[in-house]
């Protein structure tokens, strides 16, 4: 049995005294969604504020990204030990946003997919759980390249690793023209790519297919978590701007766990 995991994604939001409050309300809930496993993602300036507030509580922290080298000479990036000596189970890799309004932007489809495949690896390293981030544009949405652009990542790192190193890892689908527009995917759309993602990795290794945990991200919220996470193959969510209030992200929790 898969447990549900909803990771909360506070991208670039927070101050120490929001982020208290916040994290506060959160905590004050923890009984309410006590089977599903919870995940903070703060900005890294915030990661030390949120593991000394999360220590002991049950509830996980990360971070947003991590480079693809282990140190050096790399100006403003954190490398997978750096992760590891704050306590981070978990790490986002390949978010939309990363892919489409940083150093990628000059990148072929294929190159940043390599890139996303050395950050899983250096993950994996440091034991540190990626949350591999998939999803299509608007553009490729509207031509049915859904199926497309999943496969093509799964299978570099499939082909990079072996499918067995998949079950250390958590994939996230999150169709990119839901992302912060208010859109969702239907629960019955959504649930058709994840079992497409979950058959995928099943004509590999059908253990580690069953296993692994496939979360949906694209503007999830309190009214709408229940019915997405009823799916059989939807194991949580990968949460945005609903994460920055408290209310409607224990919400999101407790759809978690019904």
């Amino acid at each position: 049995m898969r447990k549900p995991l909803v990771a909360g994604n506070w991208k670039m939001n927070g101050t120490s005294a929001s982020n208290a409050l916040l994290l506060g309300k959160i905590l004050a809930q923890k009984n309410t969604f006590i089977s599903a496993e919870v995940a903070i993602f703060p900005s890294a300036v915030y990661l030390q504020q949120v593991q000394m507030a999360l220590q002991g509580s049950g509830l996980s922290w990360g971070t947003q990204n991590l480079s693809q080298f282990r140190q050096g000479a790399y100006t403003g990036e954190i490398s997978a030990a750096m992760l590891k000596d704050f306590g981070c189970k978990y790490v986002l890799i390949g978010h939309s946003e990363r892919r489409c309004l940083y150093a990628e932007l000059d990148l072929d489809q294929n190159v940043l997919d390599n890139i996303v495949a050395e950050k899983y690896e250096m993950a994996l390293s440091e034991g540190v759980t990626p949350i591999l981030c998939i999803g299509e544009t608007p553009e490729e949405h509207a031509t049915g390249q859904t199926e497309e652009v999943v496969a093509r990542l799964l299978d570099i790192l499939i082909n990079k690793n072996g499918a067995k190193a998949l079950a250390q890892t958590v994939l996230a689908y999150e169709p990119v023209w839901a992302i912060g527009t208010g859109k969702s995917a239907s629960p019955e759309w959504a649930q058709e790519v994840h079992s497409f993602m979950r058959e995928r990795l099943a004509k590999h290794d059908p253990a580690t297919a069953e296993s692994i945990q496939i979360l949906y991200g694209g503007s999830v919220k309190g009214d709408n978590a229940a019915p997405l996470f009823s799916m059989p193959d939807i194991d949580g969510g990968l949460v945005g701007g609903a994460s920055l209030d408290a209310v409607e992200f224990v919400k999101i929790c407790q759809a978690a766990c019904s």
